[in-house]
């Protein structure tokens, strides 16, 4: 089938089939592993469902990010889409900015301490995310998102205060966390600061007083921490809603910076599609359940369109139209390397090598002091990561092969051999 043929196809579709998302709950429920509590189970008797139809005022949906790193993967994408998805539906986005817990660090699924990071780091990792996730909340219709930093309660907490949340949990009940349980087998140090972390994060429930807090499925521990705190301050306590990890373009684990199987909010439109078109077969459905709000029993049956539709629609989202439009050609007529234009490293005589001295060689920028300049004000991107710092340096050429190196929005090179 025609790829543009499709495109119109399922548009036509989506316009059909979703006029309003307030008639009925599929969209609350699409994509989701759990909601918590169900009805007649702990102290609730009304599922998440019968509060939102029986409520006389937009409910207030949290959401937690902790700004630990410079950029956002589609990974991260997915609660924030959520969140939008209640948006749409009449209700109010509480985007938690963890400016003050990102100085802990959430300890869930670490086999050892976080690195604390500085007020400065943080502040400035919270912009990229804020940048990042813009163009999929909507950030102009009043009274549809408030954006929060956790400091702004977190700060002021006096040792009274403190202690009062210390006392609404025990130490068995910490180390009933995995992540803890595991690293006390093992031996490995727990400081009592990781204690205080989902302590905190539940304490921004009640901060923000919460009706519904998203999280992916290893933040059940912490949301239902957040629950309790609320009970303890005299608030109705939250309902949960948990979504999947998404499976890395690998096909084996969870989509990770660290493991090279992610694809950035950030990258370049061409290197978003020409990932995402080589998504493994078995994951299509879930990648179209998760990042898109197409409806899954009108797409291409052909796992070739499927791989192209897909990878087309996400840029679009991001990038617009016309972006994706370009970027389908480009793979089309250059293929998966030649849709993006090449630097060979051999050009350069000497390595150690400074990022500003690159993005001048390779015609990005006209100098190296421009390369400076762009480098300080936020424009430079290696493989879709914020660089920030003028005296980044690269050892050797096999650090940099087959990475997309990327000033602004539209200039971009892969450097190969």
């Amino acid at each position: 089938m025609n790829i543009t043929n499709l495109i119109s196809k399922v548009q036509s579709v989506v316009n059909s089939e979703f006029p309003s998302m307030a008639q009925d709950f599929s969209w609350l429920h699409r994509g989701v592993a759990e909601i918590f509590p169900e009805p007649h189970h702990d102290t609730e008797t009304e599922s998440l469902e019968q509060r939102l139809a029986n409520a006389n005022r937009p409910l207030r949906v949290k959401l937690g990010i902790d700004p630990t790193g410079a950029d956002i993967h589609l990974g991260h994408s997915i609660p924030v889409r959520k969140l939008r998805a209640f948006q749409d539906a009449g209700h109010t986005a509480v985007l938690i900015i963890g400016d003050f817990t990102a100085r802990i660090g959430d300890p869930t699924g670490k086999s050892d301490v976080r690195r604390q990071l500085t007020e400065a780091d943080v502040a400035q990792n919270a912009q990229t995310y804020l940048d990042q996730v813009r163009p999929i909340l909507d950030f102009d219709t009043p009274g549809r998102l408030e954006v929060r930093y956790n400091s702004e309660w977190l700060s002021r907490l006096d040792l009274g205060k403190i202690l009062e949340l210390l006392s609404t949990m025990t130490v068995g009940q910490m180390l009933a966390k995995e992540g803890f349980s595991e690293r006390y087998k093992k031996e490995n140090p727990i400081f009592l600061h990781e204690f205080l972390y989902p302590l905190m994060q539940g304490y921004d429930s009640v901060a923000v007083d919460a009706d519904v807090e998203l999280g992916g499925t290893d933040q059940k521990f912490n949301i239902a921490v957040g629950r309790d705190l609320q009970r303890h301050f005299g608030l109705k306590p939250q309902f949960g809603l948990l979504l999947p990890i998404l499976i890395g373009t690998d096909g084996v684990q969870k989509m990770s910076k660290s493991l090279g199987n992610y694809v950035a909010l950030g990258e370049h439109p061409s290197q978003k599609y020409q990932k995402l078109q080589g998504v493994p077969d078995n994951l299509l459905s879930q990648y179209f359940e998760l990042l898109t709000d197409l409806p899954l029993d009108s797409l291409p049956e052909n796992p070739r369109d499927r791989q192209e539709f897909l990878a087309w629609e996400i840029v679009r989202q991001y990038h617009g139209e016309q972006a994706a439009n370009e970027a389908k050609e480009a793979a089309k007529s250059g293929g998966k390397e030649g849709a993006v234009p090449e630097f060979s490293l051999a050009a350069i005589a000497q390595f150690p090598v400074k990022l500003a001295y690159l993005l001048g060689v390779t015609g990005l920028c006209k100098s190296t002091a421009e390369g400076k300049r762009k480098i300080q004000e936020g424009g430079v991107r290696l493989d879709g990561d914020k660089v920030t710092d003028v005296d980044t340096t690269f050892a050797e050429p096999g650090d940099l092969y087959g990475k997309v190196l990327q000033v602004g929005k539209k200039n971009f090179v892969r450097l190969v051999p």
